[in-house]
């Protein structure tokens, strides 16, 4: 079992928590005909947090609306996801105040996604000997996972250390995105080599190694013992230029440049008037009387 430092420094991929809130909780409507469900589950998910790790330095980290550089280099990059249903788009801005006003940072950087923040953040306070607790469920955060950073996904309480990558993916956190890349990921339109699942991707990578070294070393590939390595090796051939392309795709940018370097994201006292007002219209009822009664956490 993977053991959580005291402290760690903690970042929330919200835009994971916001869409798997969505899905995950019921379409709970106030009195107005308002949505409220995402909120109330972002919020509960953070709440949980909190309660659980008493951090001093958190933030949640949100995509921001366009195109990143990503979409430059492929027009297809998440092009098959539906806009935001307006039932969630109009829980956006309410929810990041009540998010400010429980005293947790906010980030949202154009160019670049949640994803990249993130990743710049944890390998900064990481190289200074911090440990990082991520809270995301999305898989390509595994390649960030190192002795000083770890994941966790707060909807089933799953968290990831360098082994549990290893076991989960079978392959270490430094080939996960050549994993993807082979792969692919159907949930970024990541396009991958067709016809390599989970265990050809495995396979290829724990015998020949990283991608780059497998393209040096395709006359190998037929040796390997999985099923069609035979024709492997012309398959990767016809589809290098896929494969390297996924790779970018897939590679999480760790050098944004950011105004707040991670020792500046601050824990602040939860602003409670303001909190027990948008309680109060979005008729989250029990939490409202937990601040009246000062149990709020």
């Amino acid at each position: 079992m993977v053991q959580i430092a005291e402290n760690p420094l903690i970042l929330v991929d919200g835009s994971s928590y916001l869409y798997r809130a969505y899905h995950a909780f019921p379409p709970l409507l106030n009195s107005a005909g308002e949505s409220t469900g995402a909120m109330y589950g972002v919020l509960n998910m953070l709440k949980s947090l909190l309660m659980k790790y008493w951090p001093s330095h958190m933030a949640v980290v949100f995509d921001a609306q366009g195109d990143t550089f990503r979409h430059k280099l492929s027009e297809y990059y998440k092009s098959h996801r539906p806009p935001m249903p307006d039932e969630l788009r109009s829980q956006v801005a309410p929810l990041y105040e009540m998010i400010k006003a429980m005293g947790l940072p906010i980030l949202v950087i154009n160019g670049v996604e949640a994803d990249d923040v993130i990743g710049t953040l944890a390998l900064s306070a990481a190289r200074d000997g911090r440990d990082v607790l991520i809270s995301t469920g999305d898989k390509d955060m595994a390649q960030l996972v190192s002795p000083k950073i770890t994941l966790i996904n707060t909807m089933s309480n799953v968290i990831l250390g360098p082994k549990e990558v290893q076991l989960k993916f079978g392959v270490p956190p430094e080939l996960i995105i050549d994993y993807l890349a082979l792969m692919g990921d159907s949930s970024d339109n990541i396009p991958g080599i067709p016809g390599i699942g989970k265990k050809t991707a495995q396979a290829l990578l724990q015998k020949l190694g990283e991608l780059k070294t497998l393209y040096r070393h395709l006359d190998r590939v037929s040796t390997l013992s999985f099923r069609g390595a035979k024709t492997m090796a012309a398959k990767l051939e016809q589809y290098s230029e896929v494969a390297f392309l996924s790779y970018q795709l897939a590679t999480i940018k760790t050098d944004v440049e950011l105004d707040a370097p991670y020792d500046r994201l601050t824990m602040k006292e939860p602003e409670v008037k303001a909190l027990m007002l948008l309680f109060r219209r979005y008729e989250f009822k029990r939490w409202l009387n937990d601040l009246e009664s000062g149990k709020w956490l």
